[in-house]
């Protein structure tokens, strides 16, 4: 009987032993279990209603233990202003031993730690795509060129209806492989049904419950699990491009780089012996833009029109003013967006409402930090959430319903509030979002002028309901295409 009392404080003792503990002056949050911290708390499906629930209880900055390890969640603009802008470079590390980081070997750029890596190949990415055209001629010819690649599709389907899914989605995919690789595919083309099939697998479950899991239970990693899938199709992705990569080799004339590929390995060729620029990173880091330039964009693609579709007034006004800035114009150039207020507005307005990255990427604090008084230790999880800032009374005149006037002042000029970040703000914004914010009006803006979209009688009521992940992407739905009568 003895031994039997002793065994059970024993289990006690061990379960308290592994029970996390908030730190002094750390936020404040939901009570924690052994070993599971506050998974209980969370829908693993989908935790958005329960972040958006805990900030109610316990405020705009709050944590949370996921397994052992602590999180501090952020909400609202002016917690949110201050971690990822004022003190950014406090804010700006990756969160390392998870799914993610893991799945990506610690290269790359988008999701390796704060340091000298990350700053040489963040600063390299940016100027290389500045200089292969973000927001010059030659990135709006590379668009123009795929849209003449949707718009086939859609001709073909005057009076009758299609869905948009693949359609943008192998779009945004092949614009970015145009810079990345030199290369577009076709839509059945096998390559690029691979590509995004792997790639809509690994965000999948790197956003999902099987992630999480991964992250809190080490011990378990090595089991055959759902998330060994993520890591097989990066593999496969990541021979894709190796084999891109080999061919360019053989192919190039050093100093003539004719794609980011080449660029990367002019690079190569002048570090010389800096063992950070190397062919796996530049693999690694073709996988990262891939991922920067394609989910986000197709999915508010497909928002925007399902949304365009939903307020056939809003689509016939934006017409208009497109008719009138384009007249006698060929195609529209991303320099028109100036001139065409309103339609800047219904696309930052598509871009605040679907909210297509609503946790952002996960940060971590690089070195001991306060924020909103709060003592924050080096190493602890920050996760953003996206939808309290672009949601958030006071900073938006119609919070909760899709309205262009949020970004329109009393004269209907366009204005850009300080609240809208979808792409998290700071030193790590998204790297794709110069070229995301070029396709999003480029895109919407031809297909407006050429044809009408409209909701498909027999289709019921348009859902708004996203499915979550990594990004959130609208159900699945039909359009009705139908030519303007002045083309």
């Amino acid at each position: 009987m003895i031994s039997v009392f002793l065994l059970v404080l024993c289990v006690v003792f061990l379960l308290l032993q592994l029970k996390p503990q908030r730190p002094k002056n750390f936020p404040p949050g939901p009570p924690s279990l052994p070993v599971l911290g506050n998974l209980w708390n969370l829908n693993m499906k989908n935790p958005l209603k329960d972040f958006e629930r805990l900030r109610q209880s316990y405020g705009n900055i709050y944590s949370l233990f996921l397994g052992l390890k602590p999180a501090v969640v952020i909400s609202e603009f002016k917690a949110m202003k201050e971690a990822m802008v004022i003190k950014a470079a406090d804010f700006a590390g990756r969160p390392q031993n998870i799914l993610i980081t893991n799945l990506t070997n610690n290269k790359g750029v988008i999701l390796v730690d704060y340091g000298s890596l990350w700053r040489d190949h963040r600063r390299f990415a940016l100027m290389t795509l500045r200089n292969f055209g973000l927001g010059k001629k030659s990135m709006e010819e590379r668009i123009h060129e795929e849209i003449q690649h949707i718009i086939k599709p859609l001709d073909d389907n005057i009076g009758k209806t299609l869905s948009p899914q693949f359609l943008f989605h192998n779009a945004a995919s092949n614009i970015i492989c145009k810079v990345l690789f030199g290369t577009r595919y076709e839509y059945e083309d096998e390559t690029i049904k691979i590509i995004v099939r792997c790639f809509t697998e690994i965000i999948k479950i790197a956003n999902g419950p099987w992630a999480m899991i991964y992250d809190s239970f080490p011990l378990i990693r090595p089991l055959r699990l759902p998330y060994n899938k993520t890591f097989q199709n990066m593999e496969i992705f990541l021979n894709i491009a190796r084999r891109l990569v080999n061919e360019h080799k053989k192919s190039r004339v050093p100093g003539e780089p004719r794609d980011f590929v080449d660029c990367y390995l002019d690079e190569v060729d002048k570090r010389g012996d800096d063992a950070t620029f190397s062919e796996e990173q530049l693999t690694r880091m073709t996988f990262d833009l891939y991922a920067a330039g394609t989910d986000t964009t197709s999915n508010t693609l497909l928002s925007g029109f399902l949304y365009l579709m939903t307020y056939p007034h809003i689509q016939e006004r934006c017409q208009q003013e497109i008719d009138r800035v384009l007249q006698g114009h060929d195609k529209v150039s991303f320099e028109d967006r100036h001139n065409m207020p309103y339609m800047q507005a219904v696309i930052h307005e598509i871009q605040r409402i679907a909210n297509i990255v609503p946790l952002s990427v996960f940060h971590c604090t690089t070195k001991d930090t306060e924020l909103m008084g709060y003592s924050i230790p080096q190493g602890t999880m920050i996760i953003q959430n996206l939808t309290s800032v672009l949601r958030e009374e006071g900073q938006w005149k119609f919070p909760h319903e899709f309205n262009p006037e949020n970004f329109l002042n009393e004269q209907g000029e366009f204005i850009k509030p300080e609240a809208f970040m979808p792409f998290s703000a700071g030193s790590r914004v998204c790297l794709g979002e110069s070229l995301a914010r070029m396709e999003l009006f480029l895109i919407t803006v031809t297909l407006l002028r050429k044809f009408k979209f409209v909701w498909p009688e027999d289709a019921g009521e348009p859902d708004f309901t996203p499915v979550f992940g990594a990004t959130l992407t609208p159900k699945p739905y039909f359009m009705t295409i139908q030519l303007r009568e002045n083309q």
